[in-house]
């Protein structure tokens, strides 16, 4: 049986960033895509950066025909993006044609005919070869026809037209005030082979902009919502399934600058370009401990990028002079930068374009969001999840060690953050009030820490004049002790301690003084025996001089006896 080849769909990329991810190469090409939405949610802008790109990257040619706005308002309100329209249609790569639609000349007339409309968008079509167009926006071109029947023939026949001019269009429409609808006719939608939906919402008086790809004949596409950005670049978004986790791992540890720590850490710190999370209740030192992890980062030649979310940085470094770390210093040397900024300044999709912007112009190898909960006033948890998902994965791909602190709750919501990021951390850090004896006191622990054994221990630790120091464990007979019931308990060991030693130090002495008596008791007796002993001696050499004398005696005697018997 021979081998079909299945044909797919060719596409064209749009050139913006992260929508040809979502679409799997771009829009269908010789096909028409609707792009809809309300006013200010980047239609006309997403239109233009099409045909932008399409011109100056892609090699195909384009024609805007828009129906509200002059090609000189269009020149000049995409300007400040960089795109220079006039030097386009010098060039021959760019056409821009405003039609101005007559809704009085049609109710007139009671006729409606799209064939002066073919007419001159062929003739821009032909005249610069263009294989793009847009159209903007659609409702203006029919929005005087009230018969929904007359409507839905022409829209048939404009994008049946354009299909079989083999040029890829982009149409822009407006929502009309039927919320299910896509549009104002609701008929665009149908015809269309791409439908992306945008949206400009505001959510606790911050602004943010969603794309979503409601349809895409022939082809896969993501399917979910995606907030995306306008800024000085045009469009761009970065969905979730852009980078994933397809990146190199280290096995490089790094030291957190605490010696205690590092050593609960099984003695060598954290994984190089791993995602550290300290967690913990107001008060607990977790500014302190990122200012410790960014001196000794600095320390190592690295650089650091801090984000700080609720102080300026002149007030991190003040503060952080008090308990012996010197910011500045590193901020003077260049190894060290501050971006703070107000959480409702921006959108999240805003504030993770400049941070990622901030973090390709810096090249950071270690990077710090103080805190991440900050976030939550600005959209929902799961906008916060998915926003610091990608910049996780981001600082993955790039190898940067990232630290993050958070705001939790205290009692049983102690290990949980608002943000619900839990699960993307390689190391867990949690630092708690330890209350007792009517005092409070920091505790130190790690929840989990990914790759390497590490200490299960809940560590105190001071926060002094040179730094944070950790305490070694206690745990006594009446369990972890923290603070003055600690310094107590230590005291009171102490004491009996030096009791101890001084019973013993008292019973050794007594020995001694034994061992000595008993020792010259011997020495006495020794020279007793000596003196008894030399006196015998001297007895028994009398003795025998006595007998040898005598014996003498006798014999001399003998002698005389036997002489006088002569």
């Amino acid at each position: 049986m021979p081998i079909r080849t299945l044909t797919t769909i060719r596409k064209s990329t749009t050139g913006v960033q992260g929508l040809d991810e979502l679409t799997a190469g771009g829009l269908p090409s010789g096909r028409p895509t609707l792009v809809c939405g309300g006013a200010g949610c980047g239609k006309t802008l997403l239109g233009m950066q099409f045909l932008v790109h399409g011109a100056t990257q892609a090699g195909e040619p384009g024609v805007f025909m828009a129906f509200e706005e002059t090609a000189a308002e269009l020149a000049q309100n995409v300007a400040s993006l960089g795109f220079d329209l006039e030097d386009l249609t010098t060039r021959g790569l760019l056409a821009v044609d405003h039609v101005r639609v007559d809704r009085d000349a049609f109710q007139d007339s009671g006729e409606y005919d799209l064939e002066g409309l073919f007419i001159r968008l062929g003739h821009a079509i032909d005249r610069i070869g263009a294989k793009r167009v847009v159209l903007d926006t659609i409702e203006t071109l029919f929005g005087g026809l009230p018969d929904p029947a007359i409507v839905r023939a022409e829209l048939r026949r404009l994008f049946r037209w354009l299909k079989d001019r083999g040029v890829t269009t982009l149409v822009t429409g407006e929502r009309g005030s039927d919320p299910l609808a896509l549009t104002r006719h609701g008929l665009e939608e149908y015809v269309a082979d791409c439908v992306i939906v945008l949206d400009h919402r505001v959510q606790g008086m911050v602004s943010s902009r969603r794309l979503r790809v409601i349809k895409y004949r022939g082809s896969r596409h993501g399917t979910n919502e995606y907030p995306f950005l306008i800024d000085e670049t045009g469009i761009s978004l970065l969905p979730v399934t852009a980078l994933g986790l397809h990146h190199e791992v280290s096995d490089e540890r790094v030291p957190s600058g605490v010696a205690g720590l590092d050593e609960m850490l099984g003695g060598a710190g954290f994984f190089h370009g791993s995602s550290v999370l300290i967690s913990g209740t107001a008060g607990t030192g977790k500014s302190s401990l990122a200012a410790h992890i960014t001196a000794a980062a600095c320390e190592r030649g690295e650089r650091v990028l801090y984000f700080p979310f609720e102080e300026s940085s002149s007030q991190i470094m003040r503060n952080m002079r008090s308990i012996g770390i010197d910011l500045a210093r590193w901020v003077d040397c260049g190894l060290l930068q501050f971006h703070a900024s107000r959480p409702t300044q921006a959108g999240l999709e805003l504030h993770l374009s400049r941070m990622l912007a901030q973090i390709v112009a810096f090249d950071p190898q270690v990077v710090v969001v103080d805190p991440l909960n900050s976030f939550v006033t600005t959209g929902n948890a799961d906008d916060v999840k998915l926003m610091l998902l990608r910049l996780i994965d981001t600082l993955k791909q790039r190898q940067t060690t990232a630290f993050f602190t958070s705001l939790t709750a205290g009692g049983e919501g102690l290990e949980r953050t608002d943000t619900a990021i839990s699960s993307l951390i390689d190391t867990w850090l949690l630092v708690r009030d330890i209350e007792s004896g009517g005092e409070r006191n920091r505790g130190l622990y790690i929840l989990k820490s990914r790759g390497m054994p590490h200490s299960n221990q809940v560590r105190e630790f001071t926060i002094t004049h040179d730094g944070i120091a950790l305490r070694e464990p206690y745990n006594g007979p009446q369990g972890a002790l923290t603070g003055s019931a600690r310094l107590a308990q230590e005291a009171r060991e102490q004491a009996d301690q030096v009791l101890r030693e001084e019973e013993v130090r008292r019973k050794q002495e007594e020995l001694s003084r034994r061992r000595a008596a008993m020792e010259a008791q011997i020495t006495a007796m020794r020279e007793d025996f000596a003196a008894l002993e030399a006196e015998t001696q001297t007895l028994v050499v009398q003795a025998r001089t006595r007998e040898e004398q005598l014996l003498q005696d006798r014999r001399a005697m003998a002698r005389s006896r036997k002489s006088e018997a002569q």
